[in-house]
């Protein structure tokens, strides 16, 4: 043994190892054997590896540190950290790994952060997608900024203003009024006509609602209301249900779910439903028509769109204001100065033409 030793320059323990083994294993007993240990006092059980992954089956998008929390809270002791669960998912092949994505990086916008429940709410369609029974789906969604509470998901057959008015009302019967919504420039929120306005918008103006719009083809200025809907996608749409009926009644289990028992990351792992109030401003049981002690007259928009002004004949202001009282007030250059609320919308010029505010030219 020592002569072999010095031959192969090995320890004389090294190889009586060696010889130990081939005389237990025989020649597999000379194959290089695994270093890892033969017990592993704090390894993941089978039992608790099964309640990880039923716990997944049960909320497919949810990643480990939500089911963690949720597991801690429905079986009342601690569970295998995070990073642990994720490597249980990754193993049973419950989480595939994507490519790193270059993060966006965010941009002053202008707008608002909400520092509390109903201080700004958001809502959006999420993208149509087609039911079992060949029609379409578009939902209609609400959240408050602060809690990410989800107000509303409703299920439409088409994208119809007075459909959406209808579901706004009953979201501000049941929780109130916010002080402001951030919408995109999408009708019915918004159209490309005077001031953006649309019947919805002007309809938030009388409640006292400022309308917040995101900048065109930016929608990442309203990006916590974005991710809502990825995760809506992945929970309600694969597969869409047969017809409209059934999809509400997925919509409204998710947003069960959703509220009070989804722990959010950004929220501390606390559900919305633990961080939402309903406001204290409440609907009126009738809209107050706007007065203008400052300006000259106050005025009606004609079922049209039309403001017929004394002496001066009818000029066309908007569709979206059929109905309301503006104000006018005579400006020194004799130009007639129309506003709806707190809102200037342009003037009346001598040859009868309107021109709105934003796109008013100045001499130079």
């Amino acid at each position: 043994m020592s002569d072999l030793c010095r031959e192969y320059e090995i320890s004389r323990k090294t190889g009586h190892k060696i010889w130990n083994r081939y005389r237990a294993l025989g020649p597999a007993g000379l194959e290089d054997q695994s270093r890892a240990p033969k017990h592993i006092p704090h390894r993941t059980t089978g039992e608790l590896v099964e309640t990880i992954l039923a716990a997944r089956r049960e909320h497919p998008t949810w990643g480990p540190r939500k089911l963690k929390e949720m597991l801690e809270r429905e079986l009342g002791h601690s569970m295998p950290v995070a990073s642990t669960i994720g490597n249980v998912l990754r193993r049973h092949g419950f989480v595939t790994q994507k490519p790193q994505r270059r993060r966006y990086v965010s941009r002053p916008t202008g707008l608002r952060q909400a520092q509390s429940a109903n201080e700004v709410w958001c809502a959006d369609y999420k993208g149509q997608f087609r039911l079992g029974d060949g029609s379409y789906c578009y939902p209609l969604t609400i959240t408050d900024q602060h809690s990410r509470f989800l107000l509303a998901c409703d299920g439409m057959g088409a994208i119809r203003e007075e459909q959406a008015r209808e579901v706004f009302e009953d979201v501000f019967r049941a929780y109130g009024l916010p002080t402001a919504l951030r919408t995109d420039n999408g009708v019915p929120f918004a159209t490309t006509g005077l001031a953006g306005l649309s019947k919805l918008s002007v309809y938030w103006m009388l409640l006292g609602i400022e309308h917040e719009r995101i900048r065109p083809a930016h929608p990442e200025e309203n990006g916590r209301h974005e991710r809502m809907h990825r995760t809506l996608k992945a929970e309600t749409t694969r597969p869409a249900r047969a017809n409209l009926l059934q999809q509400q009644e997925r919509f409204d289990a998710f947003r069960e779910v959703f509220n009070a028992k989804r722990p959010h990351d950004a929220l501390g792992m606390k559900t919305p439903a633990e961080l939402y109030e309903p406001s204290s401003r409440r609907l009126p049981e009738k809209l107050e028509e706007p007065s203008y002690p400052l300006h000259d007259d106050t005025l009606y928009i004609s079922k049209v769109g039309y403001l017929r002004l004394p002496g001066r004949g009818s000029v066309y202001i908007s569709g979206a204001l059929t109905g309301h009282p503006v104000g006018i007030r005579e400006e020194p250059d004799g130009q007639w100065l129309v506003s709806f609320m707190s809102t200037d919308l342009g003037h009346v010029q001598r040859d009868r033409s309107f021109v709105p505010i934003a796109s008013k030219r100045t001499n130079p």
